[in-house]
């Protein structure tokens, strides 16, 4: 009996063992991840300080915000909603400024990045509309708090759509070193990480309005303590969706590895539908505007009908 009982607690020190020293190389990999691609961002600066030392820290904020954010064909902006022009026919669509984006509110602490107040960003904007459910949509930064949504808060999401943003555990099953960020400009349009459209390729008063907005005095702050906060969602103690899942996914992005996509099937339980769009970018829904609208129509009226999200 004894012998039975030491051997019982040898096996189980040698599994919590394991799994400790499993996340503690995992750790360690993401770390070391972080040193390399932050060395090279820091040589890349300094040979930028040698070569352009005038222009390589100036900071131009720009005074006049482009005719399109004026528009009011595109919306009308405001604290709760705008329209867009695909699905209005049939349903109420708010596009959501996430906190440290646009002209939502931009707290400069980091612990106000936390995901579950970015969910709960999401839950007041809901229920403030006067709905307790909703068709959830979203893309990269988006998608990622839209599958932590719907994991934490499943009776309040109808479906969901996911653009080029693998469920979270995806990211802890296979880490996906990628290059650093460059900057604003070079991501939308250069020939490696930009809209691969030619069609759907941003004029140069869209990306002036992206511009105009990350040139504010702290505008950047937000976006990076999203950065800052990322690790902390990947650990989760429930992983499940209870939704119907579409996940589209460009096949050629440059940021996230295209075997991410179909790692995110196993976690949604209530059906899950992946589409690879040939050719697209990350910027699927700028490359491919026409079927990605269409995958989600279809998406949309499968099953439960277009009008069972509201109250």
């Amino acid at each position: 009996m004894k012998m039975g009982k030491l051997l019982h607690r040898l096996l189980l020190f040698a599994v919590r063992l394991s799994l400790k020293m499993k996340s503690v190389l995992y750790w360690s990999l993401i770390y070391c991840l972080c040193g390399i691609f932050a060395s090279f961002a820091v040589l890349e600066l300094c040979w930028n300080l040698i070569i352009r030392p005038t222009k390589t820290l100036h900071w131009r904020i720009r005074e006049s915000p482009p005719a399109c954010l004026n528009d009011p064909s595109l919306g009308t902006h405001c604290y709760v909603r705008v329209k867009l022009r695909e699905f209005r026919s049939e349903y109420r669509v708010v596009a959501m400024d996430m906190r440290g984006y646009g002209e939502s509110d931009a707290p400069k602490s980091i612990s106000s990045y936390r995901w579950d107040l970015l969910m709960q960003d999401v839950k007041d904007m809901v229920e403030s509309l006067g709905y307790n459910r909703c068709l959830l949509v979203a893309h990269d930064w988006g998608g990622l708090l839209a599958w932590l949504f719907s994991i934490h808060y499943p009776e309040m999401v109808t479906k969901l759509i996911v653009l080029n943003c693998p469920h979270p555990s995806a990211f802890t099953a296979r880490p996906q070193p990628q290059a650093a960020a460059p900057a604003l400009r070079k991501v939308f349009t250069s020939r490696r990480t930009g809209v691969r459209s030619k069609s759907g390729q941003m004029t140069k008063e869209d990306l002036e309005a992206y511009l105009y907005n990350f040139s504010q005095p702290g505008a950047l702050i937000g976006p990076i303590n999203y950065y800052r906060n990322i690790f902390s969602s990947l650990t989760l103690r429930e992983t499940e969706v209870k939704s119907p899942v579409l996940l589209l996914w460009g096949e050629k992005d440059a940021f996230l590895g295209q075997e991410m996509a179909e790692m995110s099937r196993p976690y949604a339980k209530a059906g899950f539908r992946l589409h690879l769009i040939s050719g697209a970018s990350h910027w699927l829904q700028q490359d491919q505007p026409d079927i990605v609208n269409t995958l989600i129509w279809t998406f949309l009226k499968e099953g439960e009908g277009s009008r069972s999200y509201r109250t």
